[in-house]
């Protein structure tokens, strides 16, 4: 049974992460029903939060958790059908200024995902790995924008790699977080897995080559499962470190992390064990949701 300690740390993170989205949310203006009720949705189970006993029960858990489940999986709903409307840190072209990437937060707790990824990788992933990116990115962005003032581009190779690098880290990572869930959709159905049934043959076809994908990654990277607009179809993609070895023109959609920051307190060296258990994680859900929208671009096929 988890002890108190872990039970407060676990109500302390959806707190914070309750009052994130609860700042995203509330930027939405509109009176539509449904945006109002996920709004006190989100307050209830705030308000809830912090009128818990010193005392946390089991079953206080287990309730919160499916609250957290409800807010997470509505979340890309609400936002979805309310584009644009979010001004944080938006310049006035409606994108995030120079140099202002922020770290997403996780759409779970550090610990949702256990057993099969351990809250230590988590938050050693999140915190200082995706960190990192993040800070890379805003470093490299403020520094290309100094040369233009300046004139000065005697670096700008240097910066332009570590954009392109820190970059595709912050970017691929942040699909990464949203496309695993502690109770997310198994299988993909619809289209998405008439397509995949298409183009690989079978889901289990799918599955085989995306995991000897990531098996086979060299050296560090990631699997990627993408949407091609010019061919009309998906493709299974590997890349090197973030940005090496990857195709352009093609929309990622599912993300596996193997570099070894992701698996390897827990797992050692054996990847291939990490590989097959991500698969309990994935929510097919988000992946879904992202092919909806990649398909709707398709570039006449060369």
């Amino acid at each position: 049974m988890a002890s108190q300690e872990t039970y407060k740390q676990y109500i302390q993170e959806v707190v914070l992460w309750a009052e994130q989205l609860e700042t995203l949310v509330s930027e939405i203006r509109t009176d539509e029903l449904e945006v109002t009720k996920y709004k006190e949705d989100i307050k209830n189970l705030l308000d809830s939060l912090r009128n818990l006993d010193d005392v946390i029960k089991q079953e206080d858990v287990v309730r919160i958790k499916e609250k957290v489940d409800t807010l997470y999986q509505g979340s890309s709903a609400i936002l979805e059908q309310n584009p644009g409307q979010t001004e944080d840190r938006l310049d006035p072209y409606n994108g995030i200024a120079i140099g202002e990437h922020k770290l997403p937060p996780l759409p779970y707790s550090y610990n949702a995902l256990e057993p099969y990824i351990s809250r230590e990788i988590m938050e050693l992933h999140h915190k200082k790995h995706h960190q990192s990116y993040v800070d890379g990115l805003n470093k490299a962005e403020k520094m290309m924008e100094k040369a233009r003032q300046t004139g000065d581009y005697d670096l700008l190779k240097h910066w332009e790699r570590e954009a392109a690098f820190h970059g595709s880290g912050h970017y691929l990572h942040t699909i990464f977080w949203n496309v695993m869930s502690p109770r997310g959709k198994k299988i993909p159905t619809g289209r998405l897995l008439n397509k995949i049934t298409q183009d690989f043959g079978s889901f289990d076809a799918f599955k085989k080559h995306f995991t000897e994908a990531a098996n086979k990654v060299e050296g560090v990277g990631w699997a990627i499962l993408v949407w091609s607009p010019r061919a009309h179809k998906l493709e299974i993609l590997q890349s090197e470190r973030h940005q090496l070895l990857t195709q352009w023109d093609t929309i990622p959609l599912l993300v596996l992390d193997v570099w070894e920051h992701a698996y390897y307190l827990q797992y050692k060296n054996e990847k291939e064990s990490y590989v097959k258990n991500w698969w309990n994680v994935v929510d097919w859900n988000e992946v879904e949701n992202r092919f909806k929208e990649a398909s709707k671009l398709r570039w006449k096929p060369f």
